[in-house]
């Protein structure tokens, strides 16, 4: 069990159990809720001409990735499962199975070319690129005569 502060005397009770059962035999801490689930770090940059959605997710391959498009919203997501078709000689304490899984929604905005999105994988880095709608683009500044 974890040693932190409680700021309110009356909610100890709950706390003082999730960090029981949020501690394992071995001293280390987990998080039964989040076992295999993994939420990747996203980059966000907005050009002139479109915005670019980059997805940290190293050792992956591109056949991993599920990217689907509805309602102006767009979903992120990933599965992967590894097994260990070795055999193993002698007991183990502690065995986790390989399995990771994450789902990222992000909303569109109404300016962006949903018909252009294409994304492609290299160097552990998912990019997708969003073009924006010819009308919303940067337009050049223009001098207006008063007539």
């Amino acid at each position: 069990m974890s040693l932190v502060k409680r700021t309110t005397a009356d909610n100890w009770l709950p706390s003082m159990l999730d960090d029981m059962f949020k501690t394992d035999w071995l001293g280390g801490t987990s998080n039964v809720n989040n076992i295999g689930v993994s939420i990747p770090a996203v980059n966000i940059q907005e050009t002139e001409d479109n915005f670019l959605v980059e997805v940290a997710a190293p050792g992956k391959a591109k056949e991993d990735f599920n990217i689907e498009l509805d309602n102006d919203v767009l979903t992120i997501s990933s599965e992967s499962k590894k097994e260990n078709t070795e055999e193993e000689k002698g007991k183990f304490t502690r065995r986790e199975f390989s399995y990771s899984t994450f789902k990222r929604a992000f909303s569109l905005p109404e300016t962006v070319d949903s018909a252009k999105i294409n994304a492609s994988y290299e160097n552990g880095v998912l990019l997708i690129n969003l073009p924006k709608k010819e009308e919303a683009k940067v337009q050049a500044k223009r001098m207006i005569e008063i007539s």
